[in-house]
């Protein structure tokens, strides 16, 4: 077992600095609305990652196989995201208003239930993250010899070490709040507005052009220093 948890931490640590959306929007509740608004919406992210390691856990290489065949659902994933960056981007016009800088907001259950829901919400919609924990499942499951105890083990050892670091995160980024003026929550959240539309472009791009997106990456990859 203790094999496993060992095993476990670097994948967390890397889960947890993985640059994608959830990334950036995570940094920026803790620098706007709080320690405890951000943990809320970490909450809501792991859900969305045990509910993906559930179905994995159950479909393994099945699954996979039926994603990479049904391009509609990078399609869908990506046009939420777009969407959303679109609307974020749109509503940071109104931060301008505020003329001093902005104090934690402080937050009724009902906003953090909100806040849980959104961070789900964020993470379930990008289908590479189920891609991310079907591959874990296919490479590190026949090593554990599929045992559940030991899968159990290990998943929640990747888990909570990216739950620790983002704690760290989480507590690095609510120091910038007292950095933050109303010009740089402005092209904060513009920027972020921005990461999320590039995921989202990404994603429909591999849904409608997955095999010149493929071919692209080959490209790349065999291009090597003279």
């Amino acid at each position: 077992m203790l094999q496993d948890i060992l095993a476990a931490i670097p994948l967390g640590f890397f889960l947890a600095f993985l640059l994608g959306p959830v990334f950036f929007v995570l940094l920026e509740t803790a620098a706007i609305k709080g320690f405890r608004a951000a943990i809320s919406f970490d909450a809501g992210v792991i859900f969305a990652d045990i509910v993906f390691l559930f179905i994995a856990y159950l479909s393994t290489t099945k699954l996979l196989n039926r994603i990479k065949d049904d391009p509609a659902l990078f399609v869908f994933g990506g046009g939420i995201l777009v969407t959303y960056g679109i609307i974020q981007f749109i509503q940071t016009k109104k931060v301008l208003l505020h003329e001093e800088v902005p104090e934690i907001q402080k937050l009724n259950k009902r906003d953090y239930l909100g806040l849980a829901a959104k961070g789900f919400l964020l993470n379930f919609i990008n289908i590479g993250v189920l891609g991310f924990w079907l591959g874990l499942i296919i490479v590190f499951g026949p090593k554990m010899e599929m045992e559940t105890d030991r899968i159990v083990v290990f998943f929640s050892s990747v888990l909570g070490t990216y739950l620790v670091f983002d704690v760290i995160k989480i507590l690095l980024a609510k120091k910038l709040n007292r950095k933050l003026t109303p010009n740089r929550i402005f092209y904060t959240k513009r920027a972020i507005s921005i990461v999320l539309i590039v995921f989202g472009i990404v994603l429909i791009g591999q849904g409608l052009l997955p095999e010149e997106l493929t071919q692209l990456q080959n490209q790349i990859d065999t291009i090597s220093p003279e």
